[in-house]
């Protein structure tokens, strides 16, 4: 049986009280949602597996991916499901390696979506409608800048997806701009 939305955030939300945490399960909702539409995929299947990529962080942030697989297992959600986000720890917490387009997407996007945050709530505007890629690609090169995003896994997932970081970053942004008011992104805090 396919967990619908709802069911997912249901899960998400008794396992995460932090607002940072659920405004990243957000953000990544909308890039999985944006890049499945693009590549023609069920974008109700990847939405759900943005959403919930990281359900088991906050209680067991040492067991990442493994409490994961068990909690989803015991909901009995679909292997394929498991698998897509167990895959976004990989090289991390996990050995499960991202194969599938999806699994590439989340893996590749999971990190940048942080990076992307950061970089508009350094902006005076707080707007992310206004943030271009060449802002994003300053702020990568400074290493203190957003020093936990692991610019490694973003790359490797860029190689994995045959995109060019920028074209990367670029559709990211495009993609949480969607989102930007529940983020807290659209200038209207600032």
């Amino acid at each position: 049986m396919e967990p619908s939305k709802d069911e997912a955030l249901s899960l998400f939300k008794k396992y995460n009280q932090s607002e940072s945490l659920y405004k990243h399960a957000i953000a990544v909702e909308a890039v999985m949602d944006y890049f499945a539409r693009k590549f023609g995929e069920d974008s109700e299947k990847w939405s759900i597996i943005g959403l919930v990529h990281d359900l088991d962080y906050e209680q067991y942030p040492d067991q990442h991916c493994t409490m994961t697989r068990k909690i989803l297992e015991e909901h009995q959600w679909p292997e394929d499901y498991i698998r897509a986000i167990v895959s976004h720890g990989w090289g991390i917490c996990s050995d499960t390696r991202p194969e599938h387009i999806m699994e590439k997407v989340l893996y590749a996007t999971d990190e940048l979506t942080g990076l992307v945050t950061t970089s508009v709530l350094v902006r005076p505007d707080k707007n992310l409608h206004e943030l271009k890629v060449k802002s994003v690609m300053k702020k990568w090169k400074d290493k203190k800048f957003a020093a936990g995003v692991d610019r490694n896994i973003i790359l490797k997932g860029a190689e994995m997806l045959e995109m060019d970081l920028r074209d990367l970053i670029e559709e990211t942004i495009e993609a949480m701009k969607k989102v930007a008011p529940l983020l807290g992104l659209d200038g209207s805090s600032s």
